[in-house]
């Protein structure tokens, strides 16, 4: 054969052997918030997304193929989280983490279903996601983290065993996240026998909370339960100091990001939130813990559980020898999932078998389990 020929005919190979690999690649998805006021906890996704996909991909890939990794912005605004999913979806994403606020991750799981993508999201704690998926008859949503129905029992139970005779305000921010855990929480505290003294909503945006510190502080608060994110917290209760009122500030899972303290400074100290037990001490996290230290980066938040959603798709897909959406949702609710936050299992929902909650109090721009 004449060198120019077989010179011809290696690139040719080589084209398509490059064309058979990147035909290996399985396309896998991030949907979160990258940009607007919940980008802290969109970056925790991020770097827990990236960080599976090179571990996953330096261990070998999933049965052998590598996961190409297609990020999605939603900025947690449900028209822009459709947009997300229709493009991952476009993509060929057989898998997509996300996304984090349950207002988008809502919206968006009718375009994962009827694309036939499998969604676990990390950070969306709304019962009504995984309530009506299944309502449904869909079998592609799941959560690694637990449900606001969880979480406000036991931020309830805290409200009342010790503001028991004192006055406590529940507000919300109208979004489904902080209406629902605020819902949840004021359904747990009046069952355990206190009923709150002011019931207020806010929206989220807001900067001036003067009108509301007011009417807490003449209906004389010793206790703020909020259901909202971190932004809107830090400002309630900077404002409130600066406006004498000293009520406790209690609230959800938005507030695990240092973000927080960035906004209040020392009116932050005392704060007391709800989430799952810290992730990070696990023997199971400590490599991937190690790992991300090592970059200086602190894997707080929702940078595990997006980690583990992965492993949690690894797991299926393997178990199942397949990527469509049936396959794995069969897989997942059969198996137990080894993870960096600890074995997963998944009921008929779709929702981790027994999620745990606790409280956490902020002090000296830190948060640690009471």
């Amino acid at each position: 054969m004449r060198r120019p020929m077989l010179i011809a005919v290696l690139m040719l190979l080589g084209s398509a052997w490059g064309r058979s690999a990147m035909a290996e690649e399985i396309v896998v998805g991030l949907q979160a918030p990258l940009t607007g006021q919940n980008a802290a906890f969109g970056e925790q996704m991020r770097r827990g997304a990236e960080r599976a996909v090179a571990d996953i991909n330096a261990a070998g890939g999933v049965a052998g193929r590598k996961l190409r990794l297609e990020l999605g912005d939603d900025a947690c605004d449900p028209k822009q989280a459709v947009s997300v999913a229709n493009q991952l979806a476009a993509k060929k994403a057989v898998f997509v983490a996300g996304g984090y606020c349950s207002s988008s991750s809502i919206p968006a799981s009718k375009v994962y279903n009827e694309a036939g993508v499998l969604q676990i999201t990390p950070g969306s704690t709304n019962p009504v996601l995984t309530d009506a998926a299944a309502a449904a008859g869909w079998n592609n949503v799941f959560r690694t983290c637990g449900r606001d129905d969880a979480q406000g029992r036991v931020a309830g139970k805290y409200l009342a065993d010790h503001f028991k005779g004192r006055n406590v305000a529940i507000i919300d921010d109208k979004s489904a996240y902080g209406k629902g855990l605020a819902d949840e929480t004021r359904k747990a505290m009046n069952a355990e026998g206190l009923k709150e003294a002011l019931a207020e909503s806010i929206t989220q945006g807001d900067k001036d909370f003067s009108a509301l510190i007011a009417k807490m502080k003449q209906a004389h608060i010793d206790a703020i339960y909020l259901g909202g994110y971190h932004t809107e917290a830090g400002m309630i209760l900077r404002q409130a100091r600066e406006q004498g009122l000293g009520a406790v500030l209690i609230a959800g899972d938005a507030l695990v990001t240092n973000e927080f303290w960035n906004i209040t400074g020392a009116a932050g100290d005392g704060t007391l939130m709800t989430f799952a037990p810290d992730s990070r001490r696990l023997a199971s996290a400590q490599a991937v813990v190690a790992a991300f230290r090592k970059v200086n980066y602190d894997p707080e938040g929702y940078t595990l559980y997006t980690y583990a959603a992965f492993q949690a798709f690894k797991a299926a897909a393997e178990l199942s020898g397949s990527t469509d959406v049936d396959a794995l949702s069969e897989a997942l609710h059969k198996l137990k999932a080894e993870t960096v936050i600890g074995p997963l299992e998944w009921d008929a929902k779709g929702d981790v078998r027994n999620p745990r909650y606790v409280i956490y109090v902020w002090h000296d721009g830190k948060y640690a389990e009471m």
